[in-house]
């Protein structure tokens, strides 16, 4: 189907990847179109696949997912990235989110949940807990970026407010009353005035600066 979700699978166990597809080839508006071993193989892989969702482990032999992930985003891939991880420290899982991962999930995470949370990136949103939130929150200069806040407009603040709760552009545009495409403008000015990669940055420099929603 069109609409399905496409999904592509980069872990260096087979085991693992055997079982993620099991589980999400039963789900009717998920597509896993391919799979990768590394981060080097996952990269080609999300090149030539374009998948909408790409599930990656952290820790893999040569590049490993956070590096992965780095590279697609130089690469300006439009691929969401949902990072799957056995590892639990922060210093793991905060590194990927400052590349640029829509957000995390654990190996051994619910397949209900896990599918739900390929649905939730897919549509945009952010997937932060609150104590990896914090760690990335932590790292940052409490001062870092003020200033650039009185240059966003009201509306762009009240987008920042509704990235900030996790909302996808479909979303904040129902929730404002305007159009998806207005929506993805004021988004792009917001991260081009405030300097940031991305919504995951956005939030986290919504909730630093007050600014949440």
């Amino acid at each position: 189907m069109a609409d399905n979700i496409r999904v592509l699978l980069v872990d260096d166990h087979q085991v693992v990847r055997r079982g993620l597809r099991t589980f999400l080839e039963i789900q009717d508006d998920i597509e896993v179109v391919g799979e990768a071993a590394d981060g080097a193989e996952g990269v080609a892989r999300a090149e030539e696949l374009k998948p909408d969702v790409v599930l990656m482990d952290i820790k893999m032999p040569g590049m490993d997912g956070i590096e992965a992930l780095r590279k697609l985003r130089e690469l300006a891939n439009p691929a969401k990235v949902l990072i799957v991880t056995s590892f639990t420290e922060q210093r793991t899982v905060v590194p990927a989110l400052r590349a640029g991962a829509s957000g995390y999930v654990y190996k051994d995470v619910d397949p209900e949940a896990l599918a739900g949370a390929i649905r939730s990136v897919h549509a945009g949103h952010v997937l932060l807990q609150p104590e990896v939130a914090g760690a990335l929150l932590s790292q940052d200069d409490p001062g870092s970026g003020t200033g650039r806040g009185s240059t966003l407009t009201e509306r762009e603040r009240e987008v920042l407010g509704l990235i900030s709760d996790g909302r996808s552009n479909r979303e904040i545009a129902r929730a404002l009353v305007l159009s998806e495409k207005t929506v993805k403008t004021h988004v792009s000015n917001i991260l081009m005035k405030l300097d940031l990669a991305d919504r995951t940055q956005a939030a986290l420099w919504a909730v630093r600066h007050g600014m949440a929603g």
